[in-house]
C-alpha cells in the first residue's frame, strides 16, 4: 500500500527557521518545497547539507519565486501542490527596517497578502502558517504578553508584521482558511544571521578569543528579551498546522534576560572579561526602542502540548561553542596555507 506523503512549501527556507523547519518536516516524511529568490549569488548555506539534485526528485526541492511577485507565488503553489504552507519569508531585521521601510512593508506585509491571495485564487486547501513576531507588542501594554495583549508596534518591521497578522485572521474568517499566526518571541541558534545581536555577540567572542578582534560595539545593553532556541520554535509551527482548528499562539519561554546578561554569559563561557572588550555605539540604538518583551505561552502549552526544551544558558553556550569551533578551523586553515606557502 502506497502512503501518500504530505507536501509542504516554505518561504524563507534559506533562513535560520526555514532550514530547521525543512529538517523537521523531512524527518517526518514530508516532501518539502522551498521558495528562493533568483539572484546573482545563492544564500543556501543553511540547507546545502540537505539539498540534492532536483533531477533525482529528492524530498527537498527549491522553486524560484519572490514574495514581491504575485505571479511567481501562484506558480509555486501550482508546482508544489502543498498540504501545508509556512510563510517565513520577510525582511526580518528590525533595525534595518528603519533604513528600508518601503521594502520591508512590501515584502513583510504585502508579501503575506500576495501569498494568501495565491492560496485563495488557486483554490488550494493548504493549511497556512504565518511567522508573526513579538515585536508586534512594541512598547508593551502588559507583562507578560499573551494572545490578547494589544499590539503597539515600534518599527516599520513590526508595523508590517501587524498588517500581515490581521490579514491572516481576516482570510481565516472570510474564506474559511486553516490559517494560523505564530507570535514567536526571540529565538536564536548557531544558524542565526550574523547581523542579529545574539550571533553578533557570540561571533565576536570567538574572534576575540583567537586574537582576530578586540572590540565589540553594541547598542542598548538593558533591552530585555525572551530568548528561546529556534529548533524548539519550528516544532511549534508544525504543531499549529496539525491542530483541527486554526488559531493564533504566543511561542515563548516565559523568561526574560537583558542583552547585558547574554554578553556576560557568552564572554564568560570563553573565559573572557566582557568589560575589556565591549563598547557602546549610539548607531546601534533604534529610533524607537522596545525595552522589554516577555511571552506567556500557556495557550501553546495547553492546546498544542508544546514547551521549550533548551533554556537561555544552554542556548548561549551552544552558540559560543559553535562559533569558537568555526573560528578555530579558520585560524588553523590559514596557518596550514601559510606553512604550505613557506615550504614552496
Amino acid at each position: 500500500m502506497n502512503v501518500v506523503k504530505k507536501r509542504a512549501l516554505i518561504t524563507g527556507i534559506t533562513g535560520q527557521d526555514g532550514s530547521y523547519l525543512a529538517e523537521l518536516l523531512l524527518a517526518k516524511g514530508y516532501d518539502v518545497y522551498g521558495l528562493i529568490r533568483r539572484a546573482s549569488t545563492f544564500n543556501t548555506a543553511r540547507i546545502d547539507h540537505i539539498y540534492a539534485d532536483p533531477h533525482d526528485k529528492p524530498p527537498l526541492r527549491l522553486i524560484y519565486g519572490d514574495l514581491s511577485d504575485a505571479s511567481s507565488l501562484n506558480q509555486a503553489l501550482r508546482e508544489s501542490q502543498p498540504d501545508e504552507i509556512y510563510n517565513l519569508g520577510a525582511q526580518s531585521h528590525v533595525r534595518v527596517s528603519f533604513d528600508i521601510p518601503e521594502y520591508t512593508g512590501d515584502v513583510t506585509g504585502l508579501g503575506t497578502l500576495r501569498m494568501l491571495e495565491a492560496v485563495r485564487e488557486t483554490g488550494s486547501k493548504a493549511r497556512f502558517y504565518q511567522a508573526s513576531s513579538s515585536e508586534l507588542y512594541g512598547a508593551v501594554r502588559e507583562v507578560p504578553q499573551r494572545e490578547t495583549t494589544p499590539f503597539n508596534p515600534r518599527s516599520p518591521y513590526a508595523a508590517a508584521k501587524a498588517y500581515a497578522f490581521y490579514l491572516v485572521a481576516n482570510y481565516r474568517d472570510a474564506y474559511g482558511m486553516h490559517a494560523s499566526n505564530g507570535i514567536l518571541f526571540n529565538h536564536e541558534s548557531e544558524r542565526r544571521g550574523e547581523t542579529f545581536v545574539s550571533r553578533k555577540i557570540t561571533r565576536a567572542v570567538a574572534h576575540i578569543k583567537y586574537g582576530l578582534q578586540d572590540k565589540l560595539y553594541l547598542g542598548n545593553l538593558d533591552a530585555k528579551r525572551d530568548w528561546g532556541y529556534a529548533p524548539d520554535y519550528v516544532h511549534a509551527m508544525w504543531l499549529m498546522l496539525q491542530a483541527d482548528t486554526p488559531d493564533d499562539y504566543v511561542v515563548a519561554t516565559g523568561e526574560m534576560h537583558t542583552v547585558r546578561e547574554m554578553v556576560e554569559l557568552a564572554f564568560g563561557t570563553a573565559q573572557l572579561d566582557w568589560q575589556k572588550h565591549v563598547a557602546i555605539d549610539p548607531k546601534y540604538f533604534r529610533p524607537t526602542e522596545v525595552e522589554q518583551l516577555l511571552g506567556d505561552a500557556t495557550k501553546a502549552r495547553t492546546k498544542l502540548g508544546w514547551k521549550p526544551q533548551v533554556g537561555f544558558e544552554e542556548l548561549v553556550k551552544r552558540m559560543v561553542a559553535h562559533d569558537l569551533e568555526q573560528v578555530r578551523r579558520k585560524v588553523e586553515g590559514h596557518r596550514e596555507r601559510a606553512n604550505e606557502t613557506r615550504s614552496d
